[in-house]
């Protein structure tokens, strides 16, 4: 009974993470996009939308602005790389972990990361949007469908790079606030793996959606949950178990990388991206102490 209760806690906390990401899509799209027909498209964001991880150049510019010290930064990503690599991920480490990166977060204002968030887009996120994703994303836009992203970003640089690109919205990991200060608790869990399958389903009824008439992309076997969900999945830029799976069930496959640099950017995704994201996002990155 007691080994199974911190998984009942992980399941609750993915789906309540999934609502709040689904909840705050829905006020920001009923603020800005009119009623279209019945389907969507979901795209995830590192590496499927955008070269590498956006939570790493947020990060970087963070730094920059020394919100927080690289000891700080370079612990927190130590211990997620821990639990990665040696496959150990004991729900009590975890949740130490993931509470120490949120210290990071409290007494800090949403507009604070909101403002720098633009100002790392156009540094460094701009020119690493891939064509070819984007194109697809513009597909669905002129067929009158909504488009949103869907990441375990910090739900603020996610809305900002579905507006920058003209996309509907977006549904990311959401740090609780009150009054437009952080209080550094995530609502839920990161919006990663299930959680971004609940956060799908619960849009989906929201806006009246037919799941299988939607379409979903992403690079990552961890996102089958949210793929398997709707009636059009595709891969793009998949990690080597995705594009297996994706192959051995007949869905679209598309890589808008070449050669060396898709074998490499396969591997530092699984062996660092994953790492420092899981590390990061969970707050270190979302924002720092200030000095």
């Amino acid at each position: 009974m007691a080994a199974t209760q911190p998984r009942r806690n992980l399941t609750r906390r993915s789906t309540l993470a999934g609502e709040a990401a689904a909840a705050a899509a829905e006020v920001e799209s009923a603020l800005t996009t009119p009623a279209v027909r019945d389907s969507a498209a979901f795209f995830d964001v590192d590496n499927t939308i955008m070269q590498g991880a956006s939570i790493f150049h947020l990060a970087k510019g963070l730094y920059r602005r020394q919100f927080f010290t690289k000891r700080e930064i370079l612990g927190a990503a130590y211990k997620q790389a821990y639990f990665r690599l040696i496959g150990v991920e004991d729900p009590q480490h975890v949740a130490d972990a993931r509470a120490s990166a949120l210290a990071f977060i409290a007494g800090h204002t949403v507009a604070e990361l909101q403002q720098i968030s633009e100002e790392v887009f156009d540094e460094a996120m701009s020119v690493r949007i891939w064509p070819g994703t984007r194109a697809l994303a513009q597909l669905h836009l002129d067929q009158g469908q909504r488009v949103w992203l869907v990441t375990a970003a910090p739900i603020e640089i996610a809305e900002i790079i579905a507006r920058r690109l003209g996309l509907t919205g977006a549904m990311g990991t959401v740090a609780e606030h009150v009054d437009g200060v952080y209080t550094g608790r995530l609502v839920g869990e990161m919006l990663h793996g299930s959680a971004k399958a609940e956060a799908v389903r619960a849009l989906a009824e929201r806006e009246r959606l037919d799941l299988g008439r939607c379409s979903a992309y992403s690079d990552s076997f961890n996102d089958l949950p949210m793929l398997s969900l709707v009636g059009d999945p595709c891969a793009i830029n998949p990690d080597h178990r995705l594009r297996a799976y994706a192959r051995s069930r007949g869905w679209r496959v598309k890589d808008y990388r070449t050669g060396r640099k898709a074998a490499r950017a396969g591997l530092v995704a699984g062996a660092v991206g994953g790492a420092v994201t899981g590390a990061v996002a969970a707050g270190a990155a979302l924002r720092g102490r200030r000095d």
